[in-house]
């Protein structure tokens, strides 16, 4: 098991097989999906393939999505972490994306920020990255204020998937 980083509260490590019932709590959660154009997931098999696809990427791009562990209770409670987006989106193609989603009673509790910035510091320091993206939709006010706070600016809204979503971005820092 190969551990990212560590935060006062979390450890931010691969995602392994053994975490389906966490990513199944998650993603199953119709709230969690609210703003992300998903449908729930329904069964473990699914939560099975998003493992399976997450830990692909590992292997394809040398990051991906990662566990977060809370550090006082060793519980699951979401992802975060960098993404290599191949496709072209907003007219960019092949940048780091900035995510995270938590399991709903960890909503609210600061982990998102602490989660993200933890990822940020290692895409800049540990990955030499010059920028860093995220997008949410233009609705999600909370992961907004997270994108914001951890110093992510607006640059503008755009059409996805027949939906307006808000782009950041973040350059490295000196």
């Amino acid at each position: 098991m190969q551990i990212f980083t560590e935060t006062e509260r979390l450890i931010l490590r691969e995602i392994l097989p053994e975490d389906e019932k966490g990513i199944f709590q998650l993603d199953s959660d119709p709230d969690v999906q609210q703003f992300l154009g998903n449908k729930p997931i329904k069964s473990i098999e699914e939560a099975r393939q998003i493992i399976k696809f997450i830990r692909q990427q590992y292997i394809d791009n040398g990051i991906g999505r990662w566990a977060v562990i809370e550090k006082s209770s060793d519980n699951f409670i979401g992802w975060a972490g960098l993404k290599l987006i191949k496709e072209p989106v907003n007219n960019h193609c092949n940048y780091y994306d900035l995510g995270y989603r938590f399991i709903k009673p960890y909503w609210g509790q600061g982990f998102a920020t602490e989660a993200a910035t933890a990822a940020l510091n290692y895409g800049f320091y540990d990955m030499k990255l010059n920028e860093v993206f995220a997008m949410t939709e233009e609705g999600n006010v909370n992961s907004k204020h997270v994108l914001q706070k951890i110093g992510l600016k607006f640059i503008e809204t755009f059409e996805h998937e027949s939906v307006r979503h808000s782009w950041y971005k973040i350059a490295a820092r000196g």
